[in-house]
């Protein structure tokens, strides 16, 4: 497929994307795979352009943002980050700044960028 210049073309693109998914994966010829995956190649690159995710601005958003990527809940996160749920918690709503071993964590653990912490902290 063509890239995508206009809206017009990103919903049909949309449109022929859930054709193949309706139809279902494992039912899909080799050359309907190939199409699924060059259409859905140009619809990834259509919406990198004009519909850019932003970045975000705090630690609190970050954090969020890798939850949700890596589908953690705060539980799950607060284990990982072997941190208290509640300090968690507090962190994630603003209440406490997060300490040097939150930082750590977040930059081991999740791959935060150390600079992005260091800058937001």
């Amino acid at each position: 497929m063509k890239k995508i210049s206009t809206e017009n073309d990103y919903q049909d693109a949309i449109a022929a994307i859930e054709v193949f998914i309706k139809k279902g994966f494992v039912n899909l010829s080799n050359s309907e795979t190939l199409a699924l995956e060059q259409v859905s190649k140009a619809v990834a690159a259509y919406e990198k352009e004009y519909y850019p995710v932003p970045k975000p601005d705090t630690i609190q958003e970050m954090i969020e943002l890798k939850m949700y990527e890596m589908r953690l809940t705060q539980k799950k996160l607060s284990e990982l980050l072997k941190i208290a749920p509640d300090k968690l918690s507090m962190i994630l709503n603003g209440k406490r700044t997060p300490d040097i071993a939150f930082l750590k964590a977040a930059h081991e653990n999740l791959g935060i960028d150390a600079g992005f912490l260091l800058t937001h902290a």
